[in-house]
């Protein structure tokens, strides 16, 4: 097994140069797989591999794949597929598969026969494995498979590559027990497991210490941390004692679940004002026969009643949703109480989404799938309103001064780029770089969604 040197090092032996290896990810879905990611890079890291951003380039390419909704699996599939030319012109390219999509039940045999090209899968429940099967596939000719099909204690990564700055993420718990009924999630990420509070603090005074400005506590649902009874918390005291932590920095967290969400939570915001005044909530419908189809385990009025709690506590305060339409059974009455929920409540924002089918979950079964046109009507209607209650908002920041953590430089427009504590996106000029500060800007322009100013 050849020895893997981090950086071009001489070899006092014979005269040669040894070239790092290097590695290249693709990943697919949410933030968790995003920060999943800087995992993963951070054991290839540790084994002596550099980063590259050209797949033809690397050594070793990993996929860390999403199977929430099929496009993710499609765009997928056709990715691994375009590299079996490249795998052929470079024999000892390493490709390697991990993610949802490979814990999914019966889906790495569809992998084997459809890409043999593949030399290392691993699932969501063993990714601190993924070092040792690197190195178990280069001492041995056959493709390495491991898929961990349980749940096992939380390892904690300490080497994570991070990618994000000024952001980082930290997750505070792996899992999910809620059982929607087109949600594939419990399946491929396994039962709730919280991390230990203490593990979870010093993760963020690490990251304080080396200058992240915006820290996002994450779980697949974030008001369920501790229930299983391991931690000694509830959501609400972590929250509190993260916040409370010393240093300039501004702390959000997701998901919340409906059905969890609750009053503890709130008054910890209003407490801390480094807590950021946004709350992602993902409602998916406004029709109570849907909610009840899809297993949400809250009703509308739950959830009106919920936006009302947090407006009384913190006027200020925005929320962010998730919503599916087409699910089966839908009416046109259930979607338009959709549009009517959405309307009420005014949301800062909605990413929203078609009903897609997922085999393995009860919703797969049911019947009365939508037809298709009758999914893109409503998708298309429903993205139209959202987008009209988004530019109202953006308007309402004319001539305001926002404070924005500066994230990055856009190239194109030749300007500075960085969002609020809403989340919302603004642009500007600066004579001096100022990625991860917190400017003020007043806001001269707004365009949908994103807004451009001047620092003040």
């Amino acid at each position: 097994m050849r020895i893997l040197y981090s950086g071009i090092i001489p070899d006092g032996r014979n005269g040669k140069n040894i070239m790092q290896e290097k590695y290249h990810i693709i990943t697919y879905g949410c933030q968790m797989n995003v920060h999943e990611s800087e995992k993963i890079a951070g054991i290839l890291r540790g084994l002596g591999y550099e980063e590259t951003s050209e797949k033809e380039d690397a050594d070793i390419i990993v996929f860390n794949t999403c199977c929430i909704r099929e496009n993710a699996e499609n765009h997928a599939f056709g990715n691994i597929g375009a590299l079996k030319k490249l795998k052929k012109q470079k024999p000892n390219l390493l490709i390697a598969v991990g993610g949802c999509m490979t814990q999914e039940k019966g889906k790495t045999d569809v992998l084997k026969k459809k890409f043999p090209f593949i030399d290392i899968m691993f699932g969501t429940l063993n990714l601190e494995e993924l070092g040792n099967l690197i190195l178990r596939k280069k001492a041995q000719k056959k493709k390495v498979i491991e898929i961990r099909e349980k749940e096992g204690e939380i390892v904690e990564f300490t080497d994570a590559y991070r990618t994000s700055y000024p952001n980082a993420w930290v997750n505070i718990m792996y899992g999910c027990n809620n059982f929607c009924s087109y949600c594939i999630v419990p399946y491929v990420r396994g039962r709730e497991r919280s991390r230990k509070p203490e593990n979870i603090i010093e993760e963020v005074r690490g990251l304080i210490a080396e200058g992240y400005k915006e820290i996002t506590l994450l779980g697949q649902n974030v008001n369920s941390y501790g229930s299983d009874g391991t931690t000694g918390m509830t959501f609400a005291q972590l929250l509190d004692a993260v916040a409370s932590i010393e240093g300039d920095f501004r702390l959000r967290f997701m998901t919340s679940h409906p059905k969890d969400f609750n009053e503890d939570v709130v008054l910890v915001m209003k407490k801390h004002r480094k807590i950021c005044r946004l709350v992602h909530l993902p409602v998916q419908s406004g029709s109570n026969a849907v909610l009840k189809a899809m297993n949400r385990r809250y009703t509308r009025e739950k959830y009106l009643d919920e936006i009302k709690m947090l407006k009384k506590h913190l006027p200020e305060a925005e929320v962010t949703t998730d919503i599916i339409v087409g699910f089966p059974g839908e009416t046109e009455e259930d979607y338009l109480q959709t549009e009517a929920l959405v309307k009420e409540v005014d949301f800062a924002s909605a990413f929203t989404f078609v009903y897609s089918k997922r085999q393995g979950t009860k919703a797969a079964d049911m019947e009365g799938h939508i037809p298709e046109e009758i999914q893109k009507d409503r998708i298309m209607r429903l993205v139209e309103l959202v987008n009209s209650l988004t530019r109202k908002k953006s308007e309402k920041y004319l001539g305001k001064t926002v404070e924005i953590l500066c994230e990055d430089y856009d190239a194109k427009k030749g300007l500075y780029m960085g969002r609020d504590e809403f989340g919302r996106m603004g642009y500007f000029a600066s004579a001096t770089d100022v990625i991860g500060q917190l400017v003020q800007i007043k806001i001269t322009k707004a365009n949908g969604i994103s807004l451009f100013g001047e620092i003040v």
